[in-house]
């Protein structure tokens, strides 16, 4: 028993980032891609309780916390009214933390996410939407991750918003070009899609 019980202590701290974070990234892609939005909230909710569990169990790891942000600002992104509010200042909160321990873990996801929110969420005095710290932190994940998808989707998302089509479209082509991420290969083609609506739109505007 003392055996086993050093053998499977051993192999909890042999874990790295990408393992603890595994299950939780292929749930949040089944979610979000295969599963009708009025569904979503209450399986992202879920999600969360299970991120906030490997969290409190990880203390300290950056990827951990990024993923219990991006879970639950996925749950504010298909609820509504104050709740969804709270769960984006929630999301915030994990992002800032796990900048601070690494802004580089997962090729700068926090700044990406962050950047998100502050261009999603409402203004001053109901939110606290930042439209110009928004484009500040894409800067800083692009610099980080210029090549990856997810950073040039939510600026080219945030930058057709703003009606700055050339910039758009340079940054949504460059995110289907982006290299394919090992097994995550349902987020991969969830998110090329994405980006092509956005694409189709752009090509409608500038008719």
């Amino acid at each position: 028993v003392t055996l086993l019980a050093c053998l499977s202590v051993a192999g909890a701290q042999a874990a790295t980032p990408d393992d603890l974070i595994q299950s939780i990234q292929k749930r949040w892609a089944e979610i979000k891609y295969q599963l009708p939005e009025k569904q979503q909230a209450d399986q992202y909710q879920a999600l969360a309780q299970e991120s906030r569990r490997l969290a409190d169990a990880n203390p300290g790891v950056a990827e951990v916390l990024i993923w219990e942000g991006i879970v639950l600002s996925s749950e504010a992104g298909v609820r509504s009214g104050l709740g969804a509010l709270s769960l984006a200042k929630e999301a915030r909160q994990r992002f800032d933390e796990a900048l601070k321990l690494n802004d580089k873990a997962l090729g700068g996801s926090a700044y990406t996410s962050l950047a998100t929110l502050y261009a999603k969420v409402p203004g001053w005095p109901i939110g606290f939407g930042d439209k110009d710290k928004a484009e500040d932190y894409f800067k800083k994940s692009l610099g980080i991750n210029p090549d990856g998808i997810d950073p040039h989707f939510f600026y080219g998302e945030y930058l057709l918003d703003r009606g700055r089509h050339a910039e758009a479209r340079g940054h949504l082509e460059t995110a289907l070009k982006a290299p394919a991420r090992p097994g995550r290969e349902l987020a991969d083609q969830g998110r090329r899609k994405e980006v092509a609506v956005l694409l189709e739109k752009l090509n409608k505007d500038n008719k």
